[in-house]
């Protein structure tokens, strides 16, 4: 089950104790689930009790127990647990089947991954000033708005309902990557570094870190057809640490209370959906910018684990972490394209 199919189990089963006539509130349009917080457990946790409690007029914990026991029994959800003040902690048959079935759904989508009709018949009017960061971000925001099947109108002169903080000197000379980035990484709020900084390849450079890992990416999968394998979503199996790796490969899978742990880039990957809207909802392209770099940090521990070593041979787990690192960037590359960013083959 992936994030996406247990959001619409949760709202399935809000929808059920409506029409049993056990809660009194309008059905939300989607349910959020995120990794547990704090105090949390199991594999997602939503806190949809508590945003129906007032509405319905009952506790949240309450309203938890009343949605418990629907999810309980749903197909691929193994434990229901309420914590705190009625979050919903969600544990799945198997997280290794959690990654399965996200990357295959990325893959299926491909570019539209994370694409929805939230906004579906909404016109958004965006007044900026004649400055350049606000013509980059909205920019931006047009082709992110248009994700979630709305569409941004682009207008001058005021009142202006879109100002950010304009860049301290033109950012030309960075040329047009990255000028946009640096214009579009930073809150709206905060002035943007025009700055080499951003032209720097090392990794304290947030822009080469996401390029870099895209790149790296679309090498590893130049080089598996190479060695005769392509990539094929499926269990990604367990390799010894490298001491050359800051995150060891032995973190693919690691055994614990809940069975197998999800891989860090779980909740990433399933989060791009939620960040799309975020971002199309408050016009906020530097969220989807930040999101980004998460991506690229969590794949690029990953990727030395990828290909075969030695007199390794091709196996199904080889294939299924290509698929893993193939779904990244997919990702990366949607999302620097969604910034008016390219997304080199090679770096």
């Amino acid at each position: 089950m992936t994030p996406v199919e247990l959001s619409r189990t949760v709202l399935h089963a809000v929808r059920r104790a409506v029409e049993d006539g056990e809660l009194s509130v309008t059905v939300p349009e989607r349910v959020v689930v995120t990794e547990p917080g704090a105090g949390g457990c199991g594999d997602f946790a939503t806190n949809v009790a508590l945003q129906l409690a007032r509405p319905a007029g009952q506790p949240p914990l309450r309203v938890a127990e009343v949605l418990r026991s629907r999810l309980a029994g749903a197909d691929g959800v193994r434990d229901v647990v309420v914590t705190g003040p009625g979050f919903l902690n969600i544990s799945l048959d198997s997280a290794a089947d959690l990654v399965t079935g996200l990357v295959r759904e990325i893959r299926e989508r491909g570019a539209a991954y994370g694409h929805g009709d939230a906004l579906a018949g909404q016109v958004v009017v965006l007044r900026v000033p004649y400055e350049v960061r606000a013509e980059v971000v909205a920019d931006a925001v047009v082709r992110i708005v248009a994700t979630q099947g709305g569409r941004a109108v682009v207008e001058h002169g005021e009142p202006v309902d879109l100002r950010p903080v304009p860049a301290p000197e033109d950012p030309a000379p960075l040329g047009p990557d990255a000028s946009r980035w640096a214009l579009l990484h930073p809150a709206p709020h905060d002035r943007p570094r025009i700055t080499a900084d951003h032209l720097v390849q090392r990794e304290s450079n947030p822009l080469f870190r996401v390029r870099y890992a895209h790149a790296r990416i679309r090498s590893l999968s130049r080089n598996a057809a190479r060695l005769g394998f392509t990539a094929e979503p499926g269990p990604l199996g367990t390799q010894p640490a490298d001491p050359a790796v800051s995150h060891p490969a032995s973190a693919l899978s690691t055994p614990g209370a809940q069975g197998i742990a999800p891989h860090p880039l779980l909740t990433p990957l399933a989060d791009h959906p939620r960040i799309l809207l975020a971002a199309a909802t408050h016009r906020a392209p530097d969220r989807l910018a930040r999101h980004l770099v998460g991506v690229a940090d969590a794949v690029l521990p990953f990727l030395p684990c990828v290909l075969p070593r030695g007199e390794e041979k091709p196996s199904a787990a080889h294939r299924a972490r290509l698929a893993l690192a193939e779904a990244a960037g997919t990702v990366l590359a949607g999302g620097l394209s969604l910034l008016g960013i390219d997304a080199p083959e090679h770096l």
